[in-house]
């Protein structure tokens, strides 16, 4: 099996130097002929190095697109006199498109551009080192293996969901009901609205007098009837109507200042 691809490898390599060389030879339909058979005939080896990339959050046959389109742009910009071999200069060709489109079109939330760049060597470290150490891999030997900043390795690792993020309506599978993350999250506050309110307010209720400071607690914390207000602090009724509007009055101004 293994001498039959490599017969096969051989003969793709011999036929794609050949197109190419007559494609370079070319011109207008003639070359672009030539060189739709070089596509054809590498086609395959798109196809391999796109299924590396299969598995990550993006649709498969989208990765596959993209590698096709990186194997017709390399076609068309190797140049046979600078080097006869092609796919050392197509395969970096076609994984630089793959990794560029996951980077500007496969992040559903998209972390920072340096945790994006280091993604996809964080996963593929993981992989070589979980093969030599027989174990998963910690952040910190990640780190040293890729020579980079253990926190952006670790940011890295926290982003892998991020092409394909869970809904916050699926059920949790490890839930023993079908209850879903939605449904344990916090209502709205509804003392919220009122915050700021408070927040301004605070300083301008300490300004006041203790009196007119009491007469407002009365009436608006302790629910009090201006009779009851009256009562408590030694005046009518009819005149606690008007220390209320004073007061109020005052704290608008003060407000509005």
């Amino acid at each position: 099996m293994g001498s039959s691809r490599t017969v096969t490898d051989a003969r793709r390599r011999v036929q794609t130097a050949l197109l190419l060389s007559r494609a370079r030879a070319s011109r207008g339909e003639a070359r672009a002929r030539y060189e739709d058979e070089v596509i054809r005939a590498n086609m395959a080896v798109a196809g391999e190095v796109a299924r590396r990339y299969h598995g990550r959050g993006i649709p498969a046959e989208d990765i596959d697109q993209v590698a096709y389109l990186g194997l017709v742009k390399a076609v068309r910009g190797f140049d046979p006199t600078v080097g006869d071999d092609f796919l050392s200069y197509a395969v970096p060709t076609l994984r630089g498109e793959i990794r560029r489109y996951f980077r500007d079109s496969g992040w559903t939330v998209r972390p920072p551009r340096s945790v994006q760049e280091v993604q996809a060597r964080v996963t593929q470290a993981d992989a070589d080192l979980t093969q030599r150490l027989g174990r998963s891999p910690r952040p910190a030997e990640i780190a040293v293996h890729l020579d980079e900043p253990l926190t952006l390795v670790i940011d890295a690792l926290s982003a892998s969901g991020c092409f394909n993020p869970v809904s916050l309506d699926a059920p949790r599978p490890d839930a023993e009901s079908a209850e879903s993350p939605l449904d344990r999250m916090g209502d709205v506050d509804p003392a919220f609205a009122s915050a700021e309110a408070r927040l301004a307010l605070r300083p301008l209720m300490e300004s006041l007098p203790p009196r007119e400071r009491r007469i407002l607690e009365l009436r608006y914390f302790e629910n009090r009837t201006q009779a009851q207000i009256g009562a408590e602090v030694g005046v009518s009724q009819e005149q606690v109507s008007r220390l209320l509007s004073a007061i109020l009055r005052k704290l608008r101004a003060s407000l509005a200042a």
